[in-house]
């Protein structure tokens, strides 16, 4: 069993049309509604392949009771905590030739009663003992910046380890505390946690390093086109895996599924990255946040690099 915990959850309509005009009527031609949230996607990835997953989220408003029945049809079970706010609605435009414009809502703002009963929520499940628990996504307001940290807390007392996937001053608050199992920033990210601009792999691998002094186990750098870069605590050596250009149908929640393709492998850590870059190479190939399932995954065409050269610069990937 998997835990996910998406604190700003949200019900995700995409629209796909031909070609964006701004300031002009633009008519979709196809509509998804799906729900969103990383945490929820990744769920849905692990659901979709036959894994054990639960995903807690606070739910509020018609879109929230909207929220909770889109995941019930895509079997995922959903311990939704009640909140006075509206759940929000995401708002994804898809053109043809691949590129995606995001406008996300802020969410509702949450009292300290209601962070602590997403905790408690949590809490409960944790004390299953589940294999993991994955914080994904942003913060509501009224959350506050040490959520993640909380969060930990909580995955800590029950031995659980904790995955997440944040940015931002929760990620940089989250890793300084420690304790973390994985983070899975991308390269901008990272960058930003550590304060300066990562060109080669050479320093991509450096700013993980940094962060894993903290307290984190292994760091998922996504790179986007140019695949992934893998760094542990327990290896001496980075690991990068990825494939052929693709031309993406949606980049939404790519990077979820990888994660969630992260968890459902086994074996070593080029096994685990060659897995994770193939699910977050099929999902691009989906629309909307549609998540891939076993027919859509190819995993013969990523290729794994062991150790990397340092001087690579990352377009070079």
């Amino acid at each position: 069993m998997i835990v996910t915990v998406t604190p700003n959850p949200s019900v995700d309509r995409a629209l796909d049309v031909d070609a964006l005009e701004v300031g002009e009527v633009n008519r979709a031609h196809t509509t998804h509604v799906h729900a969103g949230g990383k945490g929820i996607n990744v769920a849905r990835a692990l659901v979709r392949h036959g894994l054990d997953a639960v995903a807690v989220v606070p739910s509020g408003g018609p879109d929230g009771a909207r929220l909770t029945t889109l995941m019930a049809e895509q079997g995922v079970p959903a311990v939704p905590v009640p909140v006075t706010g509206d759940t929000r609605t995401n708002i994804t435009l898809q053109e043809r030739d691949g590129t995606t414009t995001k406008v996300n809502a802020p969410g509702p703002r949450l009292s300290a009663a209601e962070v602590d009963a997403l905790l408690a929520a949590v809490d409960a499940q944790l004390a299953g003992a589940p294999r993991a628990v994955v914080a994904a996504g942003s913060l509501p307001a009224g959350a506050g910046d040490d959520f993640f940290v909380r969060l930990a807390g909580v995955a800590g007392r029950h031995g659980v380890p904790l995955l997440l996937d944040t940015s931002g001053a929760p990620l940089g608050q989250a890793v300084r505390a420690g304790g973390l199992a994985l983070v899975k920033p991308n390269e901008d990210e990272l960058a930003e946690m550590v304060g300066r601009d990562l060109v080669t792999v050479g320093d991509v691998v450096g700013a993980a390093r940094e962060v894993i002094a903290l307290g984190t186990r292994e760091v998922l750098v996504s790179l986007g086109a140019h695949g992934a870069l893998l760094v542990s605590a327990d290896a001496a050596e980075p690991v990068w895996a990825g494939g052929p250009a693709l031309v993406p149908l949606s980049t939404v929640g790519a990077g979820d599924s990888t994660l969630a393709g992260f968890l459902a492998a086994d074996g070593t850590a080029a096994d685990r990255l060659r897995t994770a870059v193939a699910w977050g190479r099929a999902a691009v190939l989906l629309p909307g946040t549609e998540v891939p399932g076993p027919d859509d995954v190819d995993v013969d065409e990523v290729r794994v690099v062991l150790d990397p050269d340092p001087h690579l610069a990352i377009k070079e990937l």
